[in-house]
């Protein structure tokens, strides 16, 4: 079995930083997006904003870690927005009640 991967690319954008995530946020990747997104809360820009079209699969533990970076922004005075969320990861956010808890700012695709 593949080892679980992430890969995160930073760009930063006048007011906001977009971390453009691929792959899976798990037990093994969590870690590895919380310290990403502390070195940007290092200077907290107004906002940040993840990407998400790249991400694969979501487990508890990259829920949580969601929420916990959500919070910790908010305590910078930051924003942190959830963009390009898969319908999967809706529809566990919906169940898990966790969906009030975010921000997400999914572009509706026009035509």
């Amino acid at each position: 079995m593949d080892r679980a991967e992430l890969s995160i690319t930073v760009h930063r954008t006048g007011d906001e930083v977009v971390l453009r995530l691929a792959g899976e946020i798990d037990m093994l990747t969590a870690a590895q997006l919380s310290t990403v997104v502390n070195e940007v809360l290092a200077d907290p820009p107004p906002r940040i904003v993840l990407d998400l079209a790249g991400v694969t699969f979501c487990d508890s533990q990259g829920l949580g870690t969601l929420v916990v970076l959500s919070r910790k922004a908010s305590h910078s005075q930051c924003l942190l927005i959830l963009s390009n969320v898969g319908d999967f990861l809706l529809r566990v956010l919906d169940i898990t009640g966790l969906r009030s808890a975010l921000m997400i700012r999914n572009e509706t695709p026009s035509g």
